[in-house]
């Protein structure tokens, strides 16, 4: 069994290597937490599904130890609001809100079914692509994650890439479909960049992910693009897709500085 990206002891969470990100060997790539995150909400039983997740990052988040605590704040039958805090050296950095609902078959109009979006090649049509700068480092974007594009690479513009988790998540445990959207959703900005690595900072300060239909196997893709404004933000939007077609939709909000 390949080592994990987290080892467990009750409610603390301690990442292995293959959570590091790319920017700082001391911390975490965002990816890893949101599994994490999504781990604790389907956890927590409710009989509902993840509809809705807002992930605000309160700082990077280190290689270190993780405190989770996960609660129902809106108990119901048909929705219900669960929060997720993580927290390390006794500090939080990272909150997340989660909207939950009921699923069931629903009898719709014709024509007013599904859900938009282009069908993309498959993984096994994809590529790997160098990662600009990488040292060849254990991290969550070069070796928890399998990662080929089939459209773009990590250059500048647009992208289609597929995603499914290398090692398992917790230890013996492997990433659900749903954990695995979370994690792919937060390489939105890094694959669909419109700037250059060396020549300016383009930080995600949150991940929204919007599930429109539950996902299914191993393998996630992003149909990803980068939206810069002309005052230091900009957002990048990701269309998320199983192998059965599109799935539901993910956001980020970006700070951009010159280096």
């Amino acid at each position: 069994m390949p080592e994990p990206v987290f080892h467990r002891d009750g409610a603390v969470f301690t990442p292995t290597p293959h959570a590091r990100g790319p920017w700082d060997p001391e911390a975490q790539h965002g990816g890893a937490p949101a599994a994490l995150i999504v781990r604790a909400i389907e956890e927590l039983g409710t009989g509902l599904a993840l509809a809705r997740l807002s992930i605000d990052f309160l700082g990077a988040v280190p290689l270190a130890p993780l405190t989770v605590r996960a609660g129902v704040a809106r108990p119901g039958r048909r929705f219900a609001v669960a929060e997720v805090t993580l927290s390390a050296h006794g500090r939080d950095c990272c909150f997340a809100r989660a909207t939950l609902v009921r699923r069931a078959p629903v009898a719709v109009p014709g024509g007013a079914g599904g859900i938009p979006g282009r069908r993309l090649a498959g993984p096994e049509a994809g590529h790997a692509s160098p990662f600009p700068g990488g040292d060849g480092a254990l991290g969550f974007h070069t070796t928890a994650m399998d990662i080929r594009f089939v459209r773009g690479d990590y250059g500048i513009g647009p992208a289609d890439v597929w995603f499914r988790l290398r090692v398992p998540l917790v230890d013996e445990q492997w990433a659900s479909p749903l954990e695995t959207l979370a994690a792919a959703a937060d390489f939105g900005n890094g694959v669909s960049r419109e700037l250059d690595f060396d020549g300016f900072l383009f930080v995600n300060l949150d991940l929204l992910v919007e599930v429109a239909r539950a996902p299914r196997g191993e393998w996630i893709a992003l149909s990803a693009r980068t939206e810069l404004g002309p005052e230091g933000t900009g957002v990048a939007r990701s269309v998320l897709h199983d192998l059965d077609g599109p799935a539901g939709a993910a956001s980020q909000t970006l700070f951009v500085a010159p280096r």
